[in-house]
């Protein structure tokens, strides 16, 4: 399946950020980039600013933040696997299991924690 072709004018970065599956929805792209959750080459992006092959694209998205380089310009929502073809993907793997903090877990019933409960949480959590 060969990709399709590119469109003949620039694309907007909450099109793209849409169409390569980043966001379910171009609202929900444009309402991230209106929240500074999207920038091209590290300045914040606006919905309408335009995006080229070669720049870099950091999202924060509900899985985390992901880095992606543009490889190919693209305006409509495709398959997954079409969509990957318009994108280099940087992000870096999660860290293993191990290396992540416990959840802490409080006994039900126990009521709300004390100032001293949450101090000890924050530093077992490492803040």
């Amino acid at each position: 399946m060969s990709p399709p072709p590119t469109p003949p004018g620039p694309v907007r970065i909450d099109q793209w950020v849409w169409a390569i599956r980043l966001y379910p929805t171009r609202s929900a792209a444009a309402e991230a980039c209106r929240a500074g959750h999207v920038k091209v080459n590290g300045a914040s992006a606006k919905p309408a600013q335009h995006v080229k092959v070669g720049d870099q694209v950091r999202a924060l998205t509900k899985g985390g933040e992901r880095i992606v380089v543009v490889a190919g310009l693209i305006a409509k929502r495709t398959s997954a696997t079409v969509a990957a073809q318009h994108y280099e993907d940087l992000t870096p793997p999660p860290p293993p299991r191990e290396e992540r903090a416990a959840p802490v877990l409080r006994e039900r019933g126990s009521g709300r924690p004390t100032k001293r409960d949450r101090r000890l949480t924050e530093r077992l959590r490492g803040r």
